[in-house]
């Protein structure tokens, strides 16, 4: 494994906590849970508020019809989000035993949808959970079952393989993905011992970069052959990452100095930026 020495820069600071970052449009859009907000980033970093979500934003996607949908953590919904105003596509709290997470849509309009399972913040034990996917008529099914708190997502380029992280498991996770979005033969993508791995994205080499929630780096991993490359981010913890920027080999980095609502009032959140030289590929 290499340890990279990359220069990280300031993108934009004063967050909350930013969570589930994409880059869509020619901006980084992303979720700031504790200011309860989806917010735009343009180039310069300047911000835009998209909308508000009294129970805190996470994942974030588009259909391809270009409808954003956007995860409510606490109360479980899938909404749609459109100037301004949030609509419930699918209530998914008969589904789940714990907040929603990340999420990734896919470009049917497939909606694949984690969740961690229990109370984290009651201090509850960790156990299994399922996957969900809701589709574009807003139906609820079960995508895979017993997942250690499954998290961020990518789907390669020709659309057939699922890589998911399951933060607890310690490990990412790949599936098979049918036509109709059935998910099969399980497998694991990189035993990640040690590592709480959360939101990834996918570059053109098949290599996945994703943060390590506890360890205050970020990691890039390839099938096979486990952590290839690393990046160190000294001073906080890094919950997620996205490459972007007009060549796509701009990875962005959201951190924080810890989780929950009292490190989120802190309002020492970030969004980084590191040169990487392999761009973008596949979704989200």
């Amino acid at each position: 494994m290499t340890t990279s020495a990359a220069t990280l820069d300031d993108f934009v600071v004063g967050l909350c906590f930013p969570e589930a970052p994409r880059w869509h449009a020619g901006q980084l859009w992303f979720s700031d849970f504790y200011r309860h907000e989806i917010l735009c980033a343009d180039a310069q970093g300047q911000l835009t508020t998209i909308a508000h979500v009294n129970a805190c934003p996470s994942g974030l996607g588009w259909r391809p019809d270009g409808t954003m949908l956007a995860v409510s953590m606490h109360d479980c919904r899938l909404l749609n989000v459109s100037n301004g105003e949030t609509h419930t596509l699918a209530d998914l709290s008969a589904y789940v035993p714990g907040p929603c997470n990340d999420m990734l849509v896919d470009e049917a309009g497939r909606a694949y949808i984690g969740n961690f399972g229990f109370n984290l913040y009651a201090g509850e034990t960790p156990r299994g959970t399922d996957l969900l996917c809701v589709s574009p008529d807003g139906k609820v099914h079960v995508a895979a079952r017993d997942l250690a708190f499954p998290n961020g997502m990518a789907l390669t380029p020709d659309g057939r393989t699922l890589i998911v992280a399951e933060t607890f498991g310690q490990r990412l996770s790949a599936f098979d993905v049918a036509h109709d979005g059935t998910l099969s033969r399980r497998r694991v993508f990189a035993d990640l011992e040690g590592s709480y791995p959360d939101g990834l994205c996918l570059d053109a080499e098949g290599a996945i970069w994703v943060a390590d929630a506890r360890g205050n780096r970020v990691l890039r991993v390839m099938e096979g052959r486990g952590i290839i490359e690393s990046i160190s981010i000294e001073d906080q913890q890094c919950y997620a990452c996205m490459l972007g920027g007009g060549d796509g080999r701009t990875l962005f980095l959201c951190t924080a100095p810890g989780t929950g609502p009292e490190n989120g009032a802190r309002r020492e959140g970030r969004i980084r930026t590191a040169r990487v030289d392999v761009p973008r590929a596949g979704l989200p």
